[in-house]
Formats: structure tokens, C-alpha cells, sequence
């Protein structure tokens, strides 16, 4: 981003850092998230408006509490310290943080004492979410206090004539009424960014950078069937044309109809040039006998690169490999929890990077997956693509428990397409994060027409969530939950009972391996 018009957020560990990033940009101000201890030569390239510290688990007197260069605070810039962030904005600037008697924990009713800037049209009193153990006990020189609550005499401070803004609540959530308005004016009125930045001029953007990035080389880009990938290559087309070459291997692990519907997208609609590579009984027989779930992954992720990689090899010219990674996965590699795992490992194709000297083009980097799929809307791709509901890369070998058999996919295959069906028909498909069957390694006696059978048992799986992080089982209605059972009953070969998994995340996951 050559402009200065956005904001920089310190990664200090809270669980909700995303967040702030992700209510600024909601407010169409480019914001990006550095860790904690970023040099401060890296702060001053940015070149942001304003600085925002986040929060974190971490008390300001700790042995090693995370602090950010003292320089910061010297660049002139307004900053606003979110919980944490305000705890070490007082401790920095002189005034003093102390244990809280009681922990505050949850909503609080913060009284407004003065509203004329960062509270400006906030109510005079209003429901705030607080998370907390320290607090402040005396101002730093120069600030003055702007709100409180029972618990927190200081739980707002201003000083106006340095633009330092703090707060002991987090305005980034959804359980603080105003925390979107109160995030605008410090974004808008205090840091002066205007509202510029939106899908439309990140194409442009992106579509420059990819054209000069690449130049004269041709670029492959690994179709997975997920939005990310299907988004990455109607970019990188969008900017180079067919110097792109897409390969979609077909692990015979996909649900119903996946492959013709990304093909037929792609290739019909945008004229790419998209290459699929049939390797369902290469990964089925790898398979065979693996119950372990990751040493499953583990296989799929291999046969994947070497999959790809001789088809790659059959290319001129390859010079640049694009991949769908998202900002998450970027911040993740780089956050207060260290080195992440590897990420998509399904399409962790560093050998092939090696091997045939690619470099990497990552255009969605800087977007979070709703962004993605707004990108993918502005880019005119349908729908059923933007939309779908996650997928894991292993695909199918995750959800048939033990055993991966060319059969157990098939029956999975087929219930998995009617509980699809069936929810989209009840208009429940877009209320929904993810919903989905998963084959049972165990079998049940039933009856049917008026003979004992012995069969498998599908269990369905709905959740719904804002980010995949925490879920919630759905609460489907009755009569389209019977729809569903009688169906994969009646026309799914070799299931004679259903189950519905009513566990929520945590303590589950959302898929079962």
C-alpha cells in the first residue's frame, strides 16, 4: 500500500487483535498488524496515520511483559491503547497500574465523561466489554480522565495535545454497543484517514503489482475447489491473461460434483486455461489401511506435491507459483505465539518452489476471508463459488472415521450432497458456517422392509460461527432434519441410521479428525 492513508495495529497476544484490524477495514481504512516489538525503521515505512496497541494476557509488571520501542511513543503520530495497550501506555508515560480488587470480566456500563472527541455522538452511558485484572490507579502527566465504570474509576484517558487515547474495554467486539463508532473517530476524526479503500481499488492495485512482479514469466496456480484458490486465480488472471496455467488434482476425496462445478466456472466463465489431473486412485491406494488423521494429512499433502509438481513440469516458462494464502495465515506466522504450523499443508509446495525456482505471488495476503469473498464478488464469480462453505483440504479422508475405502467415500459422497441439498432448499445454507456428513466407523442393526440389516451410520454435522474459531451447533428444524435422515436412508446404499452431533467448539472441533 504506497499511501499513508490507513492505520498499524501492535500485536501485544490479545484474541481479539484480528478484530480491531478487521472493524477498520470494515470502515474502508486499510489497517495492518505488526508484532508487539516491530523495529521502529519498520513502523516509520509503513507510514501510517495512527497507531493502535492492542490487548493481551500479559500484566505490564511482568518479568517479561511485551513492550513496544519507547520510540513510538516520539513519532508524533496519535496512538490508542486498547486494555493491555492502555495499561502500558500509563506505565510508559508515568502514571501508575495496579492489581484490581475485582477482577472485571464481561459487559460493564461505561459513564461518559467527556464525548467531544473519541466519544463523540456515543451515548452517555454504554455497554462495554471488559477483560482485565490490572488497572490504572494514577494518570500519566498531561492526560485527564474521559470514562468510567463502578469498577474502573479510569477506564477511558485522553491526552489531546500528544493524540494518546486509551481504553480499559475492547471496542473491537460485538458486546460493545459502539465500539464501531468509537473506533471511527479515533480512525476518522483523530487520525484524519478517509474512508478510500475498497475491493475495487485493490484489484487495480493488486493487478499492477502482479503485472511487474511477474513480467514475462508464466505463473501456476493449484486449484483446490475452496474460495481462496478459485479468488487467487481470477486475479492473476484478471492481470496477466493465459500466462497463467491452473491444475486442479482430483484426489477422489472431493464432494459431489466439485470438479465439474470449479471447471466448468473457470474455464467457461473467465476462459482460463485450467488442467485436471484425474489421481483418485493414486491417493485412494496410498490411503488404504491409514486410520490416524494426521498421518492421513500427512499423505494426502504429499501425493499432492508430487502430483502437481509433473504436471507443473510439463509447462514452459514457469517462473511464479500463486497461492491463496490470507492475511491470518500471515499474521499467524509472524504473532507473540511464534512460528505457526505449516499452513495449508495440502499445498505446501516448498520442494516444488525449489526444485523448479519459483517464486511466490500471494495476492490475497493482505485480506481476511470476508474480504475474499467481497474481492471475488467485485471480480463478477458466481455465488455458489464466493460463498461455499469451508472445506478441509484432506477433503472426504477427514470425515470417513478410520478407514478411507473408494466405498465409504462414495456413501459419504452421496449423504454429504443430500444434506447440501436439503439445506439450501430450507433457505439455511447462508445461516450456516459449515454443514456436512461424516461417515461412522461403526455399524448398527436396523430394519428395513421388514428384514434386519447391519449398516453404516451417518452423523450430520451444522455449525454456526462468525470466524471458525468458536462455533455453535445449529438448531435445524425438526422437519428438515427428517428430511435429511429419510433421505440418506432411503437413497443412500449401505446407511440405515443417522445421528446429529449436538457438540459445540470448544470442547469440540468442527470437524471430527
Amino acid at each position: 500500500m504506497a499511501n499513508n492513508n490507513k492505520i498499524l495495529v501492535l500485536d501485544f497476544g490479545s484474541q481479539y487483535t484480528q478484530l480491531i484490524a478487521r472493524r477498520i477495514r470494515e470502515g474502508r481504512v486499510y489497517s495492518e498488524i505488526f508484532p508487539f516489538n516491530a523495529p521502529i525503521e519498520k513502523i516509520k515505512a509503513f507510514n501510517p496515520k495512527g497507531i493502535i496497541l492492542s490487548g493481551g494476557p500479559s500484566s505490564v509488571y511482568d518479568k517479561e511483559a511485551p513492550a513496544p520501542d519507547i520510540e513510538v511513543f516520539k513519532l508524533g503520530l496519535p496512538i490508542l491503547g486498547i486494555c493491555y495497550g492502555m495499561q502500558l501506555m500509563a506505565h510508559y508515560l508515568g502514571g501508575k497500574v495496579a492489581k484490581a480488587v475485582k477482577r472485571e470480566y464481561g459487559k460493564a456500563e461505561l459513564i461518559v465523561d467527556d464525548s467531544s472527541d473519541l466519544f463523540k455522538k456515543a451515548s452517555k452511558k454504554t455497554k462495554v466489554w471488559m477483560s482485565h485484572g490490572d488497572r490504572i490507579e494514577k494518570l500519566p502527566k498531561g492526560f485527564s480522565t474521559i470514562g468510567h465504570t463502578d469498577n474502573s474509576p479510569i477506564a477511558a484517558m485522553a491526552y489531546r495535545e500528544k493524540g494518546f487515547y486509551a481504553l480499559q474495554f475492547h471496542p473491537e467486539v460485538v458486546h460493545t454497543d459502539e465500539g464501531t463508532k468509537i473506533l471511527q473517530n479515533f480512525v476518522y476524526s483523530i487520525c484524519g484517514c478517509k474512508p478510500t479503500w475498497t475491493m475495487k481499488s485493490f484489484i487495480e492495485t493488486a493487478k499492477k503489482e502482479i503485472k511487474e512482479k511477474v513480467g514475462d514469466r508464466c505463473v501456476i496456480c493449484g486449484i483446490s475447489g475452496g474460495v481462496d484458490s478459485a479468488v487467487t486465480a481470477v486475479l492473476v488472471h484478471e492481470a496477466i491473461g493465459d500466462a497463467l496455467t491452473c491444475i486442479f488434482v482430483d484426489n477422489g476425496l472431493l464432494r459431489a460434483g466439485e470438479v465439474k462445478k470449479v471447471e466448468d466456472t473457470l474455464r467457461k466463465s473467465f476462459h482460463m486455461d485450467i488442467r485436471v489431473v484425474d489421481a483418485s486412485e493414486i491417493f485412494l491406494k496410498r490411503l488404504k489401511g491409514v486410520k490416524e488423521p494426521e498421518r492421513k494429512r500427512k499423505i494426502i499433502g504429499n501425493e499432492f506435491i508430487r502430483v502437481f509438481e509433473a504436471e507443473a513440469m510439463k509447462i514452459k516458462n514457469v517462473g511464479f507459483l500463486a497461492q491463496g494464502t490470507l492475511y491470518p495465515d500471515v499474521i499467524e506466522s509472524t504473532s507473540l505465539k511464534g512460528p505457526s504450523a505449516v499452513i495449508k499443508s495440502h499445498h505446501n509446495v516448498g520442494g516444488l518452489l525449489k526444485k523448479m525456482k519459483l517464486k511466490l505471488v500471494e495476492p490475497l495476503r493482505e485480506l481476511f476471508k470476508d474480504e475474499v469473498r467481497l474481492l471475488g464478488k467485485e471480480l463478477g464469480m458466481p455465488d455458489e463459488i464466493i460463498y461455499r462453505h469451508p472445506f478441509p483440504g484432506p477433503g472426504l479422508a477427514i470425515r470417513c472415521i478410520g478407514d478411507v475405502t473408494r466405498a465409504g467415500t462414495e456413501v459419504l459422497r452421496n449423504a454429504d450432497a443430500i444434506v447440501l441439498e436439503e439445506i439450501k432448499k430450507a433457505g439455511l445454507y447462508g445461516d450456516l458456517w459449515q454443514a456436512f456428513a461424516v461417515l461412522l466407523p461403526t455399524k448398527s442393526v436396523g430394519v428395513m422392509g421388514d428384514e434386519r440389516t447391519y449398516e453404516n451410520v451417518i452423523a450430520v454435522r451444522a455449525v454456526t460461527s462468525l470466524d471458525g474459531m468458536t462455533a455453535d451447533w445449529a438448531k435445524i428444524p425438526y422437519e428438515v432434519m427428517e428430511r435429511i435422515s429419510n433421505r440418506i436412508i432411503n437413497e443412500v446404499k449401505g446407511v440405515n441410521r443417522v445421528v446429529y452431533d449436538i457438540t459445540s467448539k470448544p470442547p469440540g472441533t468442527i470437524e471430527w479428525e
